[in-house]
């Protein structure tokens, strides 16, 4: 069952019951489907109540029945683990929407001395504390029952919140005559027997408050302490208010103007220094605080110290306290069943001890000589009965001390299973850095195998290059090879042209040809200077 159905179980029943007609122990869909939708609407879930047309053919449900259905069709989608804060949260909304279905049939009481706040506190208290039993009277119903031992805690507390005489005999008494309690003679025990002589109706909401917070809230402690600042280290007084979650602070007692909260989480520490300090040890940073006292430091450690212990469990910490003392009641009860089993036998031995010790008389009477022997028996008869009732405490003991030992070891196993947790959440880390670094590695493969791919790609550019060059090496050199070619050309037809030039002077009266020849032999000199170069 998910922590959260199992928390607002007591008040859901109360809705319920409120929603009856008759004492049938069914409720008519028509009704529940509004109840059904309040519930998934604060869950952010809408839509969960049409299921209920289709969810067995009948037009009502029992309790039975509709708890089914808001297990499987409501919370079945939350998670089994809720942190403790939204934890509170869900549980607060949902009981205030069953508290608007219930709440005509306990607001409509004469002579209140409860305000409507804190009726609505005290209801509060009661669900958190409750048992949900089944009731003989009506098959698949459940009542919802305080027992007297909670309800004496409770009134006492206010009562001395309040400065009232509180008789707790009487009190006892007057629980065991009325057994378990439902919720308005609860409400008029409290108005009764806690605040007999207060007319003060502010007081007496205080009062209730301070319970509300401490059972509902889970409020482990409250008072004032100075902190350390973050920016200026000057030592400020705030108003603390100490949960197994977290650690707010506020600047007044009325806790209407939140300075901050420092989250506690399982690893915290808490260290004593000196001068009344305390040192907070987070995974993230540390805090400083200062306490009026010696006394008050201590109490403050142990309370911390109970808020870190407590802030990782699934469920919260006055939850756990009101199951353990349900265990320790239930114990009680099997003591007690047991203790009355052990008298009963011892009365039937009794019994047949007296009815031989009439025998022993009658043959006592009949025959005085056998006086002495039937003595004796008796004798032995009563050391067999104290022997067999001293083993029977030595066995009780031995059970005790057997379920002390399976109690440690049960805690024993819880600190393995937290340790186990820890440690897979060690390997996960470890394992996400691992895939983290091989995909590192991978990216790493990839850029050296592109970069290879790179070079191999210049260095085939860097081949054709080469090759170009060399193809136009090559065609320098055939240049050059025809370049002589024709300059041996020019030079085989030189002689012809300077017979020409000669016989062209020997018919020429002009005086200028005698330039020409030379620059006809200056012409190859020039070629073969230009041909070199």
């Amino acid at each position: 069952m998910s922590v959260l159905l199992e928390n607002v179980s007591n008040s859901v029943c109360l809705a319920f019951k409120a929603l009856q007609q008759d004492k049938s122990g069914f409720v008519n869909k028509s009704k529940l489907k509004v109840l059904t939708a309040n519930i998934g609407t604060l869950l952010d879930l809408y839509g969960v109540e049409r299921g209920l047309e289709h969810f067995r053919s009948t037009t009502t449900l029992n309790f039975d029945q509709y708890k089914f259905y808001l297990q499987n069709e409501v919370f079945s989608s939350f998670p089994t683990k809720l942190p403790l804060a939204e934890l509170r949260e869900y549980e607060s909304r949902i009981a205030e929407v069953c508290w608007l279905v219930c709440r005509k049939r306990y607001m409509q009481r004469d002579h209140k001395v409860f305000s409507d706040d804190a009726i609505y506190q005290l209801y509060r208290i009661f669900c958190v504390l409750a048992e949900l039993v089944p009731d003989s009277k009506v098959d698949h119903s459940y009542q919802v029952l305080l027992h007297p031992s909670e309800v004496c805690n409770i009134a006492q507390t206010i009562a001395n919140s309040l400065g009232c005489i509180f008789d707790e005999e009487d009190f006892t008494n007057l629980s065991i005559s009325m057994g378990s309690v439902r919720l308005t003679p609860f409400l008029a025990l409290l108005e009764s027997r806690c605040v007999t002589g207060v007319k003060d109706v502010k007081a007496i909401a205080e009062a209730v408050t301070d319970v509300y917070q401490k059972i509902v809230e889970d409020v482990i402690k409250k008072g004032y302490l100075t902190k350390k600042g973050y920016i200026f280290p000057a030592m400020r007084e705030f108003w603390f208010v100490l949960r197994p979650s977290e650690l707010t602070y506020f600047k007044t007692r009325s806790e209407k103007d939140k300075c901050g909260t420092l989250t506690i989480e399982p690893g915290s520490r808490v260290e004593p220094t000196t001068g009344y300090r305390i040192i907070l040890h987070f995974p993230e940073r540390n805090f400083e605080l200062g306490a009026p006292d010696h006394m008050t430091r201590l109490q403050w450690i142990s309370a911390l110290q109970l808020a870190a212990d407590h802030s990782g469990g699934q469920q919260t910490y006055q939850r756990l306290q009101a199951a353990k003392r349900l265990l320790q009641r239930q114990g009680l009860i099997q003591e007690m069943i047991q203790a009355k089993t052990q008298l009963q036998q011892e009365r039937t031995a009794r019994q047949a001890a007296e009815g031989q010790a009439k025998e022993l008389e009658a043959l006592v009477k009949a025959d005085s000589k056998k006086l002495g022997e039937l003595a004796e028996v008796k004798v032995k008869l009563e050391k067999l009965l104290e022997e067999e009732t001293q083993a029977k405490r030595d066995e009780e003991i031995v059970r005790a001390l057997q379920a002390r030992v399976l109690a440690e070891e049960w805690d024993k196993r819880e600190e393995l299973e937290r340790l186990q947790k820890e440690q897979q959440l060690l390997l996960d880390e470890e394992r996400i850095k691992r895939m983290e670094y091989e995909e590192k590695q991978r990216m790493k493969e990839e850029q050296l195998r592109s970069a290879e791919n790179k070079l191999t790609q210049l260095e085939k550019e860097r081949q054709a290059l080469d090759e170009e060059l060399k193809q136009a090496r090559q065609k320098i050199i055939s240049s050059e090879g025809m370049k002589d070619f024709l300059e041996a050309k020019l030079y085989q037809y030189a002689p012809v042209l300077r017979e020409g030039d000669k016989v062209r002077r020997s018919h020429s009266f002009m005086p200028s040809t005698k330039e020409r020849p030379v620059l006809l032999e200056v012409r190859p000199a020039t070629l073969r200077r230009s041909s070199k170069k």
